[in-house]
């Protein structure tokens, strides 16, 4: 049966869009989502299903958060597989590497276009190392994440898709919850 993770954009964020942790997990279970397990408060969930349809179960998710919680929310999915190949694969240097917190990586509900990535980084005012791999951004803030103007907005607004973000650590908290899930 498949294992899927699924990255909520934008709850819990500033007393908006708030969903309790043990709702989601309800609501899950709720649209026959098994076993769902979720880390932090910012929609970090990883699940079983029965279905192949990626795009349907991620409609599914966001209807019922819609249903349940009145406000939409987008969600992008990765299955297993494509999770683990973001580490093994990651083009940050062992520099940046010591730097965790500097490091993030932003889930896109596509594939960029290449000549939207130029874009994205000739638009940015920062000094951010923007790297795009499949349905993923890799940045590395290099003065911090909270001076930078290269937000969630200004990377939807050039890449004309949705995204939602994660620093590395937590990306390393959920690929532990998902080995110790697979177990």
């Amino acid at each position: 049966m498949p294992v899927l993770i699924s990255f909520l954009r934008g709850i819990n964020v500033g007393g908006h869009k708030k969903i309790k942790m043990a709702e989601l997990r309800g609501l899950y279970t709720s649209l026959g989502l098994l076993d769902t397990r979720t880390i932090l408060q910012s929609g970090n969930a990883i699940f079983k299903t029965d279905q192949t349809d990626l795009a349907l179960v991620q409609v599914r998710i966001e209807e019922g958060i819609r249903d349940q919680f009145g406000f939409d929310v987008r969600v992008m999915l990765r299955g297993t597989a494509d999770f683990r190949s973001i580490f093994d694969h990651h083009p940050f240097t062992d520099e940046q590497c010591s730097e965790t917190k500097k490091m993030v990586i932003v889930f896109l509900s596509d594939c960029p276009s290449l000549d939207d990535v130029d874009k994205l980084r000739a638009s940015n005012p920062g000094r951010e190392f923007i790297h795009a791999d499949g349905n993923e951004l890799f940045v590395f803030y290099t003065d911090g994440q909270a001076r930078s103007k290269l937000d969630n907005s200004r990377i939807e607004r050039a890449l004309g898709l949705a995204s939602t973000a994660r620093n590395w650590n937590t990306c390393q908290r959920l690929l532990k919850l998902l080995d110790e899930y697979e177990l």
